[in-house]
C-alpha cells in the first residue's frame, strides 16, 4: 500500500499545474483523494458494520443530554470565538473581530459577527423604540417595530466591513497574527427588512433633499450622513440575521443595512433619519473614516468598500506537517458588486492561477474561493488577487499605500500575503 500511495503522489506532482502545485478538479479526485482512501484503508478503520462492543467510544454506550431551547456550539469549538481590542478603562467601546480563519462557507454565525461599539450595547425595549423619519419631507412619520414588520419585507445575502479592518498592514513591520486578527472586521449574514426607499416615499422626500442623518439609540447616538441616492436604491431596515431577531450587539430590534457601504454608515438602534440637504459632518465623518492623503489633507464620504480577498487557509497559526495535498481557501467580495474572479498565486505573485468560485455568487456578499495545491515542500508565498464585476483589480500592498500620508488605515485593500517556510511554518509576510 505504501508504494501504490507513493505511485499515486508521483502521478500528483507530475500533473500539478505550471510546477507550483495547482490542481484541477479531476486530477484532485483521481489521484489525492485515492491516495488518501489508501492511507485510510491502511489506518486500521473500523467496518461499518462492526457493534457496539467493549472498545466502542463512551458517547456511543451512554444516552446523550436532553433537548435544549437555544442550541450552543460544541464544547469541542470552544475557541471558536471571537477576538477582542477594548479601549482602555471602556469596556464597551472597542471591537471584536470575526474568526474568519476558524470559519467555513461565506456565512457569519450571529454569535460570531464582528462588533464596532463606541459606547457599548443598549438594552432596547422593542415596545418602546420608534423609528422616527423627519426634516424634509412632506409628512414626518414615527413607526413602531410592530409597524414596521407588517410591511413586505425581502432577504439578501450581504457582507458588512468596517473601513479599518485590515489597516495593520499598513505598518511597517507584518504583524505576525491570525488571518482573523488582521481582517475579521468583516462578516457575511442573511439579512432580512424592508426597502428603506419604500418608507421614504410614504413620507414623500422633498426635490430639495440630498442626505439623510441616521442616528442611533446607543448612549454615544451615533450618526452619519449618507447620500439620498443610496437611501432611495438597496437600503434597507433590517430586524432579522440568520433568520433570527438580530441580536442587541447587531443593533436590535432594528438596524440599517447599507450594502457594499463602509461598515459604521449602517448604523445600529437606528432611531431616527433627519433628512436634509447637506451631510452633518458629524464626529465619525471628521476624526475618523476619513483618508490621510498626502499634504495634510484628509478625503471624506469614500464609501464603497474595494474590491479584496483574502486566503484564509493556510494561514498564521496553520503550519502545514508534511509536503503532499492541502487546499487554499478564502473570501473575496466587492462593494461595488458581484465578484468577477479570483487569482491566487504560490510563488509571491510571479505567475497566477485562477481559482473556482463557490455558488452561489452574488453581488456586495462575501464569495468562497477555493483551489487545490500539492505542496512540494519548498518554501512558498500564497497570495491571492480579486476583480469585481465593474473590472476593479485589488492592488498590490505597495500600489495602496502609495496613494496616502503614513498612517493612513482605513479602506485597506491591497494584497495579503503568507509565506510557507521549507518546515511548513506559515508567516504574514510583505512582498
Amino acid at each position: 500500500m505504501k508504494n501504490s500511495a507513493k505511485k499515486d503522489t508521483a502521478e500528483l506532482q507530475d500533473r500539478t499545474d505550471s510546477g507550483k502545485g495547482f490542481l484541477n478538479r479531476r486530477v484532485l479526485l483521481r489521484g489525492a483523494l485515492l491516495s488518501a482512501g489508501v492511507a485510510a484503508a491502511g489506518a486500521g478503520i473500523t467496518k461499518a458494520d462492526d457493534g457496539v462492543g467493549a472498545s466502542a467510544p463512551e458517547w456511543m454506550k451512554t444516552p446523550g443530554r436532553p433537548f435544549s431551547a437555544y442550541g450552543t456550539p460544541s464544547k469541542w469549538q470552544e475557541k471558536v470565538q471571537r477576538i477582542f481590542t477594548i479601549a482602555p478603562g471602556r469596556a464597551g467601546t472597542g471591537v471584536s473581530r470575526t474568526p474568519l480563519h476558524l470559519l467555513e462557507g461565506t456565512l457569519t454565525p450571529g454569535g460570531l459577527h464582528f462588533e464596532r461599539h463606541h459606547n457599548g450595547v443598549p438594552d432596547i425595549d422593542p415596545a418602546r423604540h420608534e423609528l422616527l423619519i423627519h426634516g424634509m419631507v412632506k409628512r414626518p412619520l414615527a413607526f413602531s417595530l410592530d409597524a414596521l414588520l407588517r410591511y413586505p419585507m425581502e432577504t439578501h445575502l450581504r457582507f458588512i466591513e468596517c473601513s479599518g479592518n485590515s489597516g495593520i498592514l499598513n505598518q511597517p513591520q507584518a504583524a505576525q497574527m491570525t488571518a482573523g486578527e488582521l481582517n475579521g472586521l468583516l462578516s457575511g449574514s442573511e439579512w432580512t427588512g424592508v426597502r428603506l426607499s419604500t418608507l421614504l416615499s410614504e413620507a414623500g422626500v422633498t426635490s430639495e433633499a440630498k442626505w439623510i442623518i441616521a442616528e442611533g439609540g446607543d448612549a454615544a447616538a451615533m450618526s452619519r450622513s449618507i447620500p439620498l441616492e443610496k437611501c432611495m436604491d438597496d437600503a434597507m431596515i433590517v430586524f432579522y440575521q440568520n433568520g433570527e431577531a438580530i441580536r442587541p450587539e447587531q443593533g436590535y430590534p432594528m438596524r440599517l443595512l447599507l450594502p457594499g457601504f463602509e461598515g459604521n454608515m449602517n448604523v445600529k438602534w437606528l432611531r431616527r433619519l433627519n433628512v436634509t440637504n447637506a451631510p452633518v459632518n458629524a464626529r465619525d465623518e471628521t476624526s475618523h473614516y476619513t483618508e490621510l492623503m498626502p499634504g495634510g489633507k484628509a478625503r471624506q464620504f469614500m464609501f464603497a468598500q474595494a474590491a479584496k480577498s483574502v486566503i484564509l487557509k493556510p494561514s498564521f497559526g496553520m503550519n502545514l506537517k508534511e509536503p503532499g495535498l492541502y487546499e487554499i481557501s478564502g473570501l473575496a467580495w466587492s462593494g461595488a458588486g458581484r465578484v468577477k474572479k479570483v487569482e491566487v498565486s504560490a510563488d509571491g505573485g510571479k505567475t497566477w492561477k485562477v481559482a473556482p468560485l463557490t455558488e452561489p455568487v452574488l453581488p456586495k456578499a462575501l464569495t468562497r474561493f477555493r483551489l487545490p495545491w500539492n505542496w512540494d515542500g519548498k518554501p512558498s508565498t500564497l497570495m491571492s488577487r480579486a476583480t469585481d464585476e465593474t473590472g476593479d483589480v485589488q492592488p498590490t500592498r505597495a500600489d495602496w499605500i502609495s496613494q496616502f500620508a503614513p498612517g493612513q488605515g482605513y479602506h485597506f485593500n491591497g494584497i495579503q500575503c503568507w509565506r510557507v517556510e521549507a518546515d511548513g511554518t506559515v508567516k504574514h509576510v510583505y512582498v
